[in-house]
């Protein structure tokens, strides 16, 4: 239930308490100093002071945190362009000291994650484990998933098992094997009432998937609370990448995992405040709610930009195969049926490069335009076909 974009630029007006309507002069993405809006793209703003810092400052304040906190909108390549960039220069600074911990891989990948680090997995299954973990979208984390493998940065699965949401889901909180629940913020408790669409009325209604938020977010402090009690960490610093929803205002995962552990903790926020018209219609629906907190540490306003939509296209049904992808139907009129590529082919690489799965191959065609020619490399039978050909606009 990928439930969670940020809520952009807007002051927060209606009541955080029940029992009492207030305002507070606190923006979602921004400071009660200074309104991030009102900077330039990439510029970042020290929320709780409001003044405005290099990259570089940010990062020398960052390292005296244990844990780093950096949210995201799930679909937002800018949010981990930031991502990428901060684990950069923290692991410049303290090389080999560095673990990433992820929303998008579950506890029970660690055995997964530890042969990838050790590089017992191949870039395929890799693939298949985000997949199988997280679902669409690996081309988003993709060049961060480069670096932490040439790097040799570990990477630390976070979230609950499907095992436990469902032992969750049938027994509920308190069964042994959970993770202790504390569902008393009421200021999360409000935020999250709003973004479901209800309130404390309406606890049929929203009751279950609050407390399976609640489960999502004290597993990953769970998680994280764990690394840092482990004396094989004691020296290491821990990046978590996140929904922003999780990490902001402090509420979610970093006040749960500072209940388990008390440690020193910093929320970096890459900050949307204006979403593109032809994006508006991703752009998330919500109650107005109060919170006198901070959203964060430091926020960075950054554009809203997405994956390109897959205007190239083959015109193909494709399913995963040992060596490739296999051809179950070829559309009439499509650039596959004027390459000649058949039901039954095997797609093997596109312009050289191994096709590892459906999605893989989509982004690779995204990369060429109306008109450029392609070259596929196609397993048919017991043959081996290069096949050669122009990409055309279906109309």
């Amino acid at each position: 239930m990928k439930i969670l974009h940020l809520a952009l630029l807007t002051i927060l007006l209606a009541p955080a308490l029940p029992a009492a309507a207030q305002e507070y002069a606190v923006p979602y993405s921004g400071s009660p100093y200074k309104d991030i809006a009102e900077l330039e793209e990439n510029q970042i703003l020290h929320l709780p002071t409001g003044i405005v810092v290099s990259f570089e400052q940010m990062i020398d304040t960052l390292s005296g945190s244990r844990v780093i906190y950096i949210g995201e909108t799930h679909d937002n390549l800018e949010a981990h362009r930031v991502q990428l960039e901060v684990i950069r220069r923290l692991y410049r600074k303290f090389p080999g000291k560095i673990s990433v911990g992820m929303e998008m891989f579950r506890r029970s990948a660690r055995g997964d994650l530890e042969r990838w680090h050790r590089g017992e997995l191949s870039d395929k299954q890799f693939r298949k484990l985000f997949h199988k973990n997280w679902g669409p979208g690996y081309g988003l984390y993709q060049p961060i998933f480069e670096f932490l493998k040439e790097q040799g940065i570990p990477l630390v699965g976070l979230k609950s098992s499907r095992a436990m949401e469902q032992q969750f889901r049938e027994k509920g909180p308190g069964e042994e094997g959970m993770p202790e629940i504390d569902e008393q913020d009421v200021y999360h408790r409000e935020y999250s009432m709003a973004l479901f669409g209800g309130n404390d009325t309406h606890t049929d209604v929203v009751s279950k998937p609050y407390l399976m938020l609640l489960l999502w977010e004290e597993a990953m402090a769970d998680t994280v609370a764990g690394f840092l009690k482990d004396e094989a960490n004691a020296d290491r610093k821990l990046i978590v990448l996140a929904g922003g929803f999780h990490v902001q205002y402090g509420y979610g995962i970093p006040k749960r995992a500072f209940r388990r552990h008390p440690h020193n903790y910093s929320i970096l926020l890459p900050v949307v405040t204006e979403v593109p018209k032809e994006l508006k219609h991703r752009e998330m629906k919500m109650k107005k709610v109060s919170i006198p907190l901070i959203s964060a540490d430091f926020g960075l306003k950054v554009a809203y930009k997405v994956p390109p939509s897959n205007k190239i296209r083959l015109g193909v049904f494709l399913e995963e195969a040992d060596n490739g992808l296999k051809v179950l139907k070829v559309e009439k009129n499509s650039n596959a049926s004027r390459m000649q590529i058949q039901a039954e082919d095997v797609l093997m690489t596109l312009d050289g490069q191994p096709v590892m799965d459906v999605e893989d191959l989509a982004a690779k065609l995204q990369k060429h335009d109306f008109g450029d020619s392609v070259r596929l490399t196609v397993q048919r039978g017991q043959e081996t076909l290069e096949i050669e050909g122009t990409l055309q606009d279906p109309g």
